[in-house]
């Protein structure tokens, strides 16, 4: 009570991320340029080139928040099918975003690794995806790692062919197939141990995973947020780690 005899409830204070407990690996599906710019009476490409500068935003974010590795869904093997000015803008942002990002990347000791059918991409975009890892292959800080031109199914299916082939060849036997094994066939098996994401965020109010990291989340704790990525601020990433260390990881056992 107040000298007036009046209740007061005090307000509890604001939840804050323990520093102790942050997802080593964090993955982000960013969805959500094409609305951003139709609200605005935008081109989608509007909505894409302000979702490659939050890349920026959430990248800095991330990394020092202690963030380890920290995957985007950059662009799917199912993109090729939106129109072709779209492709070919989205083939672009990847050159300028590495031209113009790199030396506060560099700054950030952030290393960059991109994943995906990179052979399939136009040669300037592999080019400086290729560029950014060899630029960046001494940074010891966080990993930003890149799913472009990437499907999950199709990895999955390329891992199966690749210990297929291992088979035939006598490296190993169907017997000592095991996750390890698959796990190293995967395209994350540069990652090593941050491999597999601790927390899957999808931005846009969309509550699906379209192909992404299948084998990789079977454990992932998954945030679902209405925010568009380019509005996605640093802010609604902390609330959604706090959501994360909020929830009781169990693997399917019991605590």
């Amino acid at each position: 009570m107040n000298k007036e005899g009046n209740c007061v409830f005090s307000k509890k204070p604001a939840p804050t991320i323990d520093s102790n407990r942050i997802p080593a690996h964090i993955a982000i599906i960013m969805d959500g340029n094409g609305r951003w710019a139709k609200k605005r009476l935008l081109p989608r490409i509007a909505g894409h080139k302000q979702g490659m500068e939050n890349v920026k935003v959430i990248t800095k974010a991330a990394s020092r928040m202690g963030v380890k590795a920290l995957t985007l869904y950059a662009f799917s093997t199912e993109n090729w099918k939106r129109p072709n000015d779209e492709v070919g803008y989205l083939m672009r942002l990847p050159v300028d975003f590495f031209d113009a990002f790199m030396p506060e990347l560099i700054e950030e000791n952030v290393r960059v690794h991109v994943m995906g059918y990179l052979d399939d991409l136009p040669e300037a975009t592999k080019k400086a995806a290729l560029k950014a890892m060899a630029d960046t292959a001494q940074n010891t800080g966080m990993i930003l790692n890149f799913a472009l031109n990437y499907g999950s199914r199709s990895e999955i299916l390329d891992a199966a062919r690749q210990l297929a082939q291992d088979v035939q060849a006598g490296t190993i036997t169907t017997d000592q197939i095991d996750e390890a094994h698959f796990d190293a066939a995967l395209m994350t098996a540069p990652l090593g141990e941050l491999a597999d994401p601790d927390l899957v965020i999808r931005t846009s109010g969309e509550e699906r995973i379209s192909n992404f990291l299948l084998w990789q989340m079977a454990y992932s704790e998954l945030v679902f947020t209405d925010a568009l990525w380019p509005d996605f601020t640093p802010e609604q990433l902390d609330q959604a780690v706090l959501e994360y260390q909020a929830r009781d990881r169990r693997f399917g056992g019991l605590k």
